[in-house]
């Protein structure tokens, strides 16, 4: 399942005792017992091309539809937004629908791919999941939002990131997937957070240099150390507060964390190629979609890599991507090579 609150943070924030976080507390562990139901995308699609594109006439529409689940855990919940309609003066449900759009625009202006599942499907969201929910995630079918507990968490709607993370499972899906465990886990974690930093560099019109870096900057309360979820530019220093403890992302793969928790450490170890992503970045400069994030976009949706590929893998099919995109003697070539051996992982059975 794929959420963006990691099982690790909830678990601790279960634990605690101190009597200011009674509320958070008992949010933690209600997250953690409420299930989730995960409704599988198909790989397969059926659509008309023209050659290996699809072709629209100008630019598409986002078709966006935010439901309300007034506080119960169950889906979809109340219609209260669709496309052409007003705001609603609920904040969650405006940044969610304006969330989507985002997302919906960056996909398209970026890689010209429309919606999700590259054929202009419907992007859904519902809002107000739960009782003081810790959470947010995608289904398969729709973006889910919770409420936050207030202590430790705010809702989940005001971070662009958050919401282009979870879409971007999605994306990855509908490419040909990434099995959620070990290391494709991982990767798959770590690609939702390329395309969630992306989304809101584009949105903020953010060359390399100026943009943060941060998945889920805002969504602590003032009473976290800390400033977001995870830092891609230092994985490990997104956090450092008395109760949920340190950000255990590492940014090397000698510090690759073995564990049976969380998948095999999928929201841990995504540090790894995280890194990887923003070094290639750096080194090309500009806006970091137009290069480095369309390396990263064609090599998870053009069906060539396995399910469940390893940073070994992935970084090899980076290389290949970039050499087919820009010529193996590029500078693009260059940098995605480079990267991945800053960080450990070796390219074609070449050690770093």
């Amino acid at each position: 399942m794929h959420a963006i609150i990691p099982p690790y943070l909830l678990a601790r924030l279960a634990d605690a005792e101190a009597p200011h976080l009674a509320v958070a507390a008992e949010a933690a562990r209600a997250t953690l017992a409420t299930p989730r139901v995960y409704h599988r995308v198909p790989a397969n699609l059926d659509f008309s091309v023209e050659g290996d594109a699809l072709v629209f006439e100008g630019s598409p529409d986002p078709d966006r539809v935010i439901s309300d689940a007034q506080n119960r855990e169950t889906l979809p919940g109340v219609r209260v937004r669709g496309e052409g309609d007003p705001a609603t003066g609920d904040a969650s449900v405006d940044e969610a629908f304006d969330g989507l759009g985002e997302t919906f625009a960056f996909f398209w202006d970026a890689f010209d791919r429309a919606s999700i599942d590259g054929v202009g499907g419907t992007l859904a969201a519902t809002v107000h999941y739960g009782d003081r929910y810790d959470n947010a995630f995608w289904n398969g079918e729709r973006m889910v939002f919770g409420d936050g507990d207030g202590e430790v968490f705010r809702g989940f709607t005001g971070s662009l990131s958050v919401i282009a993370h979870e879409l971007g499972h999605g994306v990855i899906e509908h490419g040909g997937g990434l099995t959620y465990q070990g290391q494709s886990g991982a990767l798959n974690e770590s690609v939702a957070d390329v395309f969630g930093a992306l989304t809101e560099q584009r949105a903020r019109r953010q060359p390399v240099t100026e943009a943060s870096w941060l998945i889920g900057a805002g969504i602590f309360t003032d009473a976290v150390q800390g400033t977001a979820l995870r830092s891609m530019k230092a994985p490990g220093t997104a956090y450092d507060d008395d109760v949920l403890g340190r950000d255990p992302q590492p940014a090397h793969i000698r510090d690759y964390v073995e564990t049976t928790q969380d998948n095999g450490g999928v929201h841990i170890n995504s540090g790894i190629p995280n890194k990887a992503f923003h070094l290639v970045a750096s080194a090309l400069g500009g806006y970091a979609w137009e290069r480095a994030g369309r390396i990263w976009y064609l090599t998870v949706t053009r069906g060539a890599l396995p399910r469940t590929a390893d940073f070994e893998t992935f970084a090899a099919a980076t290389a290949a991507t970039a050499a087919a995109e820009y010529g193996e003697d590029s500078e693009e070539v260059a940098a995605v090579r480079t990267a991945w051996g800053a960080v450990g992982v070796s390219i074609g059975g070449t050690r770093p």
